[in-house]
């Protein structure tokens, strides 16, 4: 594999490594995407070609070690790639079963286009080389094409060469799943609309959205349709001088049901492509509409690093482009690219809309919309415990349920156990931290008064409701819960689990407390009595939460922030004893299940947790929250308690590097880069263990843009001013970006060599205020500075 800042390249075809490949050759447009899978292969062991829509889910019901279970999943849907060829009278030619002489595959970042190049030996003199580029069209989200080229050398070939739509497919793309019922589409027809057009149409079983896939063929040859089960092809075939190349382009449109102005979603479809230009003329106009987004999302960051940051920047945006302002779906924690974690919603947009919100604010927009539609089911969620508010479940997807599967399988074991995840009641703090930074960011008042203020006022209230006064502690207690770090969900033989006082969960719940009544204060008077009147808010509300804001436990142990009520009991686990004996234990709890053993024992954890709390909340404001709860946080605490958690991490979460490696960036500079470098290559080494092959992590992705955006230069939005404490590192110390904020689009800031640079762009807007912590500047739209940085 070679990278660039505009290609990523594979050469030689790699059974074992071809999975991961389908996920980083992906391509999308934020309204669907399909993986990087060759088109004349099927889904075995080896690939596995799959479209994904976003939000298109089905549910279903299985079986499972004696028990019935209900899980719902973003739908694979029809196969509109597959074209495959043959030497009339030979056999279908692929890489697994024809000699291969040459094989390249190269995704074009700058382009959004997907190049392969494969070069087979037919015989003793004759070589074929099918040269494809594909693109799922940026400009038109239910567009994507695909265009081969043949060309023969050593003598005259006739080939036989057939495309197909194909609906025989079913959610198969994860392993551990497949125990699981997955066959989630029904009444698959097809059918012809006029010369060298084909269409299929199917509906999810029970979640009714209809799907319908047209698709236009055109050869240098006459088509012939012919009808398979549940699929329909097109044959032609070629005859193929040598050096002559003969080409043959697929064009496919996609509709469904949930889509806006339209009746009928395969008649959309057929209209779609029937009005699509060539091969050509979709080519320009996605060339175009990429560029349009390198212009606004561009991030210049020299070496291999900056390689990386760019392919993770192309996925984030195929996974939530501008055309996901208009669709009601939230952050799939796996992009749209596999079906790990079932296509669900997780906290991952607490990774993800930092970044978003100073390039598209109106995604960050759509996407707290999807939050905000199902409010009124978090509350539902909130009383079926007996409490007020709102409870957003720890993983979504279509209408806002907690999704969270109660059993999952331990590989290492094969025993099906208990799932107790959706215990992690932290993400609704997760949601209100993003309102608030999304509204920080582009100033829209008008979301934060309206939806933003309903939303964080149900979440403080599901605090306060779920807050217990101890009097013997004289504080307030949050019980039963789990925090991020997964491997701990029970105290050592619980009969119950949960745990209590979860430090990141009781200090970013104050956060919410305390930022609620400071929206609430700043709310204009009509507005205030509106929301007062629609959320029956009483008057002594307020002064419960101000009271609980200041009075929530954080338990501590040994001098360091505890990570929960009895963390500091647990035994020590002899961590170079687990590494000598099984080498890669980021997967510990896996490791320690298969020995009749549990991480709930032991001073271990899966990623971040108290750390997560450096993580959000610069220096200053996490003093201060710790001050306002009556604890007092000096700088050796905090030391001591990164230095704690760092020695007993496992990092069995991509997004645990990340963490620490900004953490690192202003604690321990000199180890921060090994972070980094972790979180960067997290998916492109597929550092998890074979995890990227079903979707990539887009919360780390997104995060390390976030690291070198915000985390890297201080970067905050607050009080109408972008404030900047940069902390480069030696291995990253130049680079630039731009920025939008609160209306001024495109401000360029470049760090290099001890100095910050900045440029506001000409407009009529007001001048903006940039504040270091020694100085401020006030610059007008068209001026530049540059500032010198202390050493």
């Amino acid at each position: 594999m070679t990278a660039t800042a505009s290609t990523w390249d594979y050469e030689h075809y790699d059974p074992e490594r071809e999975r991961l490949r389908e996920s980083l050759c992906t391509l999308g447009n934020g309204y669907f995407a399909t993986r990087g899978a060759l088109a004349e292969c099927a889904a075995d062991d080896v690939h596995y070609p799959g479209t994904y829509a976003a939000g298109c889910y089905n549910r279903l019901t299985s079986t499972v070690a004696g028990r019935r279970v209900e899980n719902e999943d973003l739908v694979n849907l029809p196969n509109w790639l597959p074209l495959r060829c043959r030497p009339v009278g030979g056999d279908w030619l692929t890489p697994d079963t024809a000699e291969v002489l040459d094989h390249r595959q190269t995704v074009h970042l700058d382009t959004g286009v997907l190049e392969r190049r494969t070069r087979y030996r037919l015989d003793g003199e004759r070589e074929l080389t099918v040269r494809q580029l594909r693109i799922v069209h940026m400009g038109d989200p239910h567009l994507a094409a695909l265009r081969t080229e043949f060309t023969v050398e050593g003598g005259h070939l006739d080939l036989e060469v057939e495309a197909a739509l194909d609906g025989r497919v079913t959610n198969a793309g994860v392993p551990r799943y497949r125990d699981l019922a997955g066959r989630h589409l029904t009444h698959v027809r097809t059918g012809t609309a006029g010369p060298g057009t084909v269409w299929l149409r199917c509906r999810t079983r029970t979640s009714d959205i209809r799907v319908g896939m047209a698709v236009r063929t055109t050869a240098d040859t006459p088509l012939a349709v012919g009808r398979g089960h549940l699929r329909i092809t097109q044959r032609a075939t070629l005859g193929l001088a040598p050096g002559r190349p003969a080409t043959v382009d697929k064009t496919v449109a996609l509709h469904t049901s949930r889509d806006h102005a339209i009746s009928d979603p395969l008649q959309a479809a057929v209209d779609r492509v029937d009005d699509a230009p060539g091969f050509d003329g979709l080519l320009a106009g996605h060339r175009t509409a990429w560029g349009l987004l390198w212009r606004r999302a561009g991030l210049r960051v020299p070496g291999e690093a900056g390689a990386i940051l760019r392919l993770h920047l192309f996925h984030v945006l195929q996974t939530l482009s501008p055309h996901t302002a208009d669709l009601d779906v939230g952050v799939p924690a796996r992009g749209l690219h596999g079906e790990a974690y079932r296509g669900h919603v997780f906290w991952d947009e607490l990774f993800v809309l930092p970044y978003l919100n100073l390039h598209f604010p109106e995604v960050s927009r759509a996407l707290l919309h999807y939050r905000h539609r199902r409010l009124d089911r978090a509350r539902a969620a909130a009383r079926a415990l007996g409490r007020r508010g709102a409870l957003y479940p720890w993983q979504s997807g279509s209408d806002g349920r907690e999704e969270t599967q109660r059993l999952h399988l331990n590989p290492h074991s094969g025993r099906w156990l208990p799932d107790h995840s959706h215990l992690q009641r932290h993400v609704g703090s997760a949601i209100a931290y993003n309102v608030w930074q999304y509204c920080e960011a582009s100033g829209d008042a008008e979301f934060l008064h309206t939806k933003g203020a309903e939303m964080m006022l149900q979440i403080a209230r599901f605090w306060a409701d779920s807050a217990v006064w101890d009097d013997r502690l004289a504080r307030h207690r949050l019980l039963g819960v789990v925090g991020p770090d997964e491997y701990h969900d029970a105290y050592p033989g619980a009969d119950r689990p949960g745990l209590d006082d979860n430090a990141y969960t009781n200090v970013t719940a104050a956060w919410v407390l305390a930022r609620t009544l400071e929206v609430l204060r700043a709310l204009p008077e009509p507005r205030r009595r509106e929301l007062v009147e629609r959320t029956g808010l009483d008057a002594a509300e307020p002064e419960r939460w101000e009271h609980i804001s200041r009075t929530l436990r954080v338990p501590f142990h040994e001098g360091v922030i505890s990570q929960f009520e009895g963390y500091g009991d647990l035994a020590e686990l002899d961590w170079d004893g687990y590494r000598a004996r099984y080498g890669d234990i980021r997967r510990l709890d896996r490791v320690l299940e298969a020995e009749g053993d549990s991480p709930n024992n032991y001073r271990a954890s899966k990623q971040a947790d108290v750390l997560m709390l450096g993580y959000l909340f610069p220096p200053g404001e996490l003093r201060s929250l710790f001050a306002r709860l009556g604890y007092h946080l000096d700088e050796d605490t905090w030391q001591r308690t990164v230095d704690h958690y760092l020695e007993r991490t496992s990092h069995g979460s991509t997004l645990s590097g990340l963490v620490h490696g900004r953490i690192l960036a202003r604690a321990r500079r000199a180890e921060a880069w090994a972070f980094c470098q972790e979180a960067l290559k997290g998916d492109v080494a597929d550092l998890q263990g074979g995890t990227t092959g079903e979707g990539i992590h887009l919360g780390a992705m997104a995060g390390t843009l976030d690291l070198v955006q915000r985390g890297l230069t201080g970067l905050e939005t607050r009080d109408g001013s972008l404030h900047l404490d940069p902390v480069p590192l030696p291995e990253l110390s130049s680079y630039g970006f731009s920025v939008r904020f609160q209306g001024h689009w495109g401000v360029e800031l470049r760090l290099r060599h001890g100095r910050l640079d900045i440029a506001v762009p000409d407009s009529d807007l007001p001048a903006l205020d940039i504040r270091l912590p020694d100085r401020s500047v006030r610059l007008r739209p068209g001026d530049t500075c540059r500032l010198v940085l202390p050493s």
